[in-house]
């Protein structure tokens, strides 16, 4: 049996954010290519949801083939990969549809949006993406406990009591994922369990809390693919609503980097017991600069041509990170505060 290589504990941060998703799959490829980390969790919301099962799909797959670790960790690698190119290549596919796809919609939809509900405008509730989740990623696979598979956690916004739940282990399913990734004006609130979900964003895009408390690794990446900067002072309409949603989805994500910096602040002083706190390095690769050209209105284009664009400028900025930062992993953070951010 060959001798494992030691490889660097790695936690996922994955924001959501339309077919600019796309972008985040070009993260993950790198990333999966190169082969230095071992995944201990992945937090996603919405997109980032749908990205994070996909590649726990590929582990789990390799962790129910063999029983070596590193022959898991390597066919995990190629065969998450390989779900996520099958799970974009899907959404490419339906973007000629549009409607029923869980992006911001076709302009048709997005207009008829501002005087009807989606309990009008869709009153059978149909989303082909379903379908293609189903299709792609085997959720009682997930269920199954394999080491070597990394612990996803879906962030899906409680409409009843507007907090952020996550759902992991057992609690993954198609409808979970559907619910982080449900805008409320395209979609009808989705039912898990006893309560309706709407998407993640509003509540946690990601939730790093989990990562913290329910994984031993202390590193986390954090893919970020909205904006928090804005050069210019939005003037029209619709350049208010999008600054608006940015402004919205990034911040329970802000909040939460500012705790992280806060706790690390009170170690570093002694003031804080490191056998109770974690100490948490944080790295990031900022897809809301690179993507910001594009508009927020791009979030709806699902076409094939766009989604590959998008994947190639992030396997272009996930080849940038591991050149400058995989050596920060495991020793400081990359990002030293919510005002890096």
């Amino acid at each position: 049996m060959p001798e494992s290589k030691v490889r660097l504990p790695l936690n996922l941060a994955l924001q959501g954010g339309g077919s600019h998703g796309a972008f985040t799959w070009g993260v993950l490829d790198a990333l999966l290519e190169d082969g230095r980390f071992a995944l201990d969790g992945i937090s996603g919301t919405s997109a980032g949801a749908m990205n994070a099962v996909a590649v726990a799909q590929g582990f789990a797959l390799a962790a129910n083939q063999s029983k070596d670790r590193e022959e898991i960790h390597s066919q995990g690698c190629a065969l998450a990969r390989e779900t996520l190119r099958t799970l974009w290549e899907g959404v490419g596919r339906l973007g000629a549809m549009l409607w029923g796809v869980p992006l911001p919609g076709n302009p048709l939809v997005g207009m008829m949006s501002q005087w009807f509900s989606p309990y009008q405008t869709n009153p059978l509730d149909i989303n082909p993406l379903r379908k293609l989740l189903r299709e792609t990623v085997d959720f009682a696979l997930l269920h199954a406990e394999h080491g070597q598979v990394p612990k996803v956690f879906v962030c899906a916004t409680n409409v009843r009591t507007g907090r952020g739940e996550i759902f992991s282990g057992k609690q993954l399913s198609i409808d979970s994922v559907m619910a982080s990734a449900c805008l409320p004006m395209m979609f009808q609130a989705v039912k898990v369990g006893e309560d309706h979900y709407w998407d993640g964003g509003y509540s946690g895009n990601p939730a790093l809390y989990p990562l913290i408390y329910h994984t031993e690794c202390s590193d986390v990446l954090l893919v970020q693919i909205n904006p928090v900067q804005h050069r210019a002072v939005p003037e029209n309409a619709s350049d208010i609503v999008d600054r608006i949603n940015e402004v919205t989805f990034n911040a329970s994500l802000l909040a939460e980097l500012r705790a992280i910096a806060f706790v690390r602040r009170l170690l570093r002083e002694g003031k804080l017991d490191p056998k109770r706190y974690k100490d948490v390095r944080v790295h990031r690769i900022d897809g809301g600069e690179v993507l910001a050209p594009f508009g927020a209105a791009s979030k709806s284009r699902a076409d094939t041509l766009f989604l590959r664009q998008l994947f190639q400028l992030g396997r272009e900025e996930g080849k940038r990170w591991l050149h400058q930062h995989h050596h920060d992993v495991g020793v400081r953070c990359s990002v030293e505060s919510a005002d890096d951010v």
